[in-house]
């Protein structure tokens, strides 16, 4: 492609490609993203890409690799265009099948299929799965269309018209003004208004000025900016070109996660093409603005995804943060005005500036404007990215789009906002529960807290429940998860990531997880509750950044919504989740039918009995693995505190009766 000199003739070349495309060929879309590598999609695309050459199909079928469309669990897979036909999970040995019978005859495959788990129903079209069909993917969208490597696919999609709107046709105060009404937050987790960010920016004294994306993504389960970067790397840069203009800056830095190796090598592809072409470097579209982006690897300190430290980070120091009352809009990057804005958040401002603000602002709620993109992951049918409109239920994301827990058990809670986030209750429908909590000041009260599954998921609603939005990880966990010990992961967490420069944050994690370890050991004391609270608060109020002041969301959310699971580690030695080995033990109980699964999958040969009679568990060989719980269908191994088990089948033995002589209805079969 020659330089692009100008905006018409990049609206030009666009024409020029549209013309050129065959709406009647078929096009495979293949998904090349990290979670469909890790399930073989590289060996898989090899084999279609051998099957079309070897028979003859390079004149009528294309395959592209694309980004990660979003739908990790059924990976790897392919979207075969004009039809829109679905397929999941396909295997090298697939690929004749579809070539064969979809591209050559225009029929379905069947076995690739995506069948819903509810209606057994088998759905072809990509629009109609149950997981894609209330989404509103305005970012996730383009990564399932186009090849993050090829420039064309871009600009084929209404790439860089933004950008070119931006340069030449409105002021650099207009276009801050159509961020700060178009409502977009920060979506790296402050949520603070991007627009007013940009303004204050504009107007600091001092050059050079710097914008940077922060794309050190590292919460655990989280992998939004990651696909974002790897599936549409110039929607990055052209909003960062944007952002540029407007504030006056001529250079900018990505900094990305080491661990993110996709990511970079598709966004340096990216770079370089765009300053071949002229969208990107000196003279940007004959328009004499300059600017160009350079790509800054992080070392993998969670503690760098803080703008501070990001920065201290980039400068090549080590990656610590600062007081925040001298931002960094002021003196920031080399003590000069900086802008930082994540991932996301810059890959909105070309559709802000292509759309229009009142067209964004038009989507989500009052103070949350656009859409968020959740990693939803954890005990969920549906693990993967999701873009939904601000103000969407949990309810909705969790059992419309996710699919509901796997298994038939029960959901338990919903952890949102990263390891500084919070764990939400999710109560059944209409369900009303009394939870006792402190608030800060050793005030004890009962609050009635109402089933957040209908909460809408906005920035404020969030806050309000005692989480937060953060950068979108959202975690789901089942009856089988104990949040006393959720708590104990994420400050485990936490601890590691803590740079140490402050004595709250340094020493208030490691009182927090010495707490939480003498419970979760079946050590826990009266007050226990209360001085995780105390230490909690004290973080909050004093430490350097927000990893310290948003660390003990963990403990005060799961204490404010499961203090009757704190109390009965603490109280009663007993974890009701069984997850803590030193509060559980397991028994069996007069429902056992004797048949068995429980002896085969015991791996310490602790259960015994006669078949078709009572079986019973030695407490001193049980290793409390929990293979007997889940191999039983009959409900009769139950998970009970240490001292408890003997006399449950103790009872049990008292109570048994021989299936065959117990009503039918009571056998369990």
């Amino acid at each position: 492609m020659n330089r692009i000199s100008d905006p018409k003739a990049l609206a030009s070349y666009r024409e020029k490609l549209k013309a050129a495309q065959d709406p009647n060929k078929t096009m495979i879309h293949f998904c090349a993203g990290t979670g469909c590598i890790a399930c073989g999609c590289e060996e898989v695309a090899d084999a279609f890409k051998k099957r079309i050459a070897d028979m003859g199909l390079e004149s009528s079928v294309t395959l592209k690799l694309t980004g990660c469309p979003g739908f990790c669990e059924r990976g790897p897979l392919a979207t075969v265009y004009p039809q829109g036909i679905f397929y999941e999970k396909i295997g090298v040995s697939d690929v004749d099948l579809i070539l064969e019978k979809t591209v050559k005859h225009g029929q379905v495959v069947e076995k690739l299929l995506y069948k819903d788990p509810t209606t057994g129903k088998k759905i072809v079209e990509e629009e109609e799965i149950p997981f894609y069909k209330k989404q509103m993917r305005l970012l996730l969208g383009s990564n399932g269309l186009m090849d993050p490597t090829c420039l064309d696919d871009y600009i084929l999609l209404g790439g860089y018209e933004g950008m070119a709107k931006a340069l030449s046709g409105m002021q650099p105060e207009e276009i801050v003004q159509s961020v700060i009404t178009s409502g977009l937050r920060g979506r790296g987790g402050g949520g603070f208004p991007t627009g007013w960010k940009w303004d204050s920016c504009r107007k600091a004294e001092g050059k050079p000025k710097y914008v940077i994306c922060n794309a050190d993504e590292g919460d655990p389960g989280a992998f939004m900016d990651r696909a974002i970067l790897e599936g549409n790397p110039h929607s990055v840069i052209e909003g960062m070109v944007i952002g540029a203009f407007a504030i006056g800056s001529n250079e900018g830095f990505v900094y990305v996660r080491h661990e993110y190796p996709l990511a970079v090598k598709n966004l340096n592809i990216a770079l370089k093409q765009a300053r071949q072409v002229g969208l990107l470097g000196k003279d940007i579209l004959g328009t004499g603005f300059d600017f160009d982006i350079e790509v800054s690897r992080g070392g993998g300190a969670f503690v760098c995804g803080e703008s501070t430290a990001l920065m201290a980070s980039l400068e090549g120091k080590i990656g610590e943060p600062r007081p925040k009352y001298v931002h960094t809009t002021d003196y920031g990057l080399w003590d000069k005005p900086s802008n930082l804005n994540n991932v996301e958040s810059w890959a909105n401002i070309p559709l802000i500036i292509k759309g229009g603000a009142d067209w964004y602002a038009s989507i989500g709620t009052e103070n949350s404007k656009g859409t968020k993109v959740f990693a939803l992951s954890g005990k969920i049918s549906n693990t993967g990215l999701v873009e939904v409109p601000m103000g969407i239920t949990l309810r909705e994301i969790l059992y419309d789009i996710g699919g509901g827990i796997p298994g038939n058990k029960k959901f338990k809670a919903v952890q949102t906002g990263g390891p500084s986030g919070g764990t939400l209750v999710v109560e059944t429908e209409d369900e009303m529960v009394h939870r006792s909590m402190v608030r800060s000041g050793d005030v004890q009260v009962d609050e009635t807290v109402k089933s957040l599954l209908d909460l809408p998921v906005d920035f404020d609603e969030l806050t309000k429940a005692g989480s937060m939005m953060g950068s979108g990880g959202m975690i789901v966990m089942d009856q089988d998860s104990c949040m006393v010990d959720v708590a104990k992961y994420f400050i485990h967490f936490l601890i590691e990531e803590s740079c140490g420069k402050c004595l709250p944050c340094r020493e208030g994690l490691r009182m927090l997880h010495d707490i939480l370890e003498r419970i979760t050991n079946g050590e826990g004391r009266e007050g226990d509750v209360e001085l995780l609270q105390e230490v909690s608060n004290t973080l909050i109020d004093t430490s350097l950044c927000q990893l310290g002041g948003s660390a003990p969301n963990p403990v005060l959310s799961t204490i404010r919504y499961f203090r009757d699971e704190y109390d009965a580690h603490v109280r009663d030695k007993r974890c009701p989740a069984g997850v803590c080995n030193a509060l559980v033990g397991y028994a069996i109980n007069e429902n056992c039918i004797g048949d068995g699964q429980c002896v085969k999958a015991c791996p310490s040969d602790a259960i015994s009995g006669d078949p078709k009679g009572l079986y019973r568990i030695d407490q001193s060989k049980c290793i409390q693995c929990d293979a007997c719980y889940q191999v039983c269908q009959f409900d009769s191994i139950v998970r009970v505190g240490r001292d408890e088990a003997n006399d449950v089948q103790r009872r049990a033995k008292e109570r048994w009766v021989p299936v065959k002589e117990r009503p039918r209805e009571k056998v369990g079969v």
